[in-house]
């Protein structure tokens, strides 16, 4: 089956060897994705955070074909898990009626002390035009 990948130009794709999302068939996987813009990250809160990384995943579901629409699976990474509601809300406004199965879990750090929120994503894209 071919695969196609999608690269957003950081360095840690090219240092750690990943991609910032597969395409294999009908199914998109996204990496762990992070509020960053051009290698910075962005200041904010959670909420700020989780927004900015769903509009980075966003793009990369777009190159590979597929929409927010398309996800049926989150995975919520957070250094704080009391700012499960700020989390909350963000992922609430960007997939509403998608209504993705979600999964919130505290880690201890992420590879930036600044970063407070990464998000991965599982999407499958109905290539039939029915559900």
């Amino acid at each position: 089956m071919r695969r196609q990948r999608v690269q957003s130009g950081t360095e840690w794709e090219e240092k750690v060897g990943y991609s910032r999302a597969v395409r294999v068939g009908n199914r998109v996987f996204v990496a762990g994705t992070t509020a960053t813009d051009e290698d910075e990250v962005v200041d904010g809160d959670a909420y700020d955070q989780t927004k900015r990384a769903i509009e980075n995943v966003e793009r990369g579901l777009t190159e590979a074909g597929a929409s927010l629409d398309d996800v049926v699976r989150t995975r919520l990474y957070v250094t704080d898990a009391d700012d499960w509601e700020l989390v909350g809300r963000a992922h609430e406004e960007a997939f509403g009626d998608v209504r993705p199965a979600a999964t919130l879990v505290e880690v201890s750090r992420l590879v930036d002390p600044a970063m407070c929120v990464e998000v991965e994503v599982d999407a499958v894209v109905d290539e039939h035009g029915g559900e």
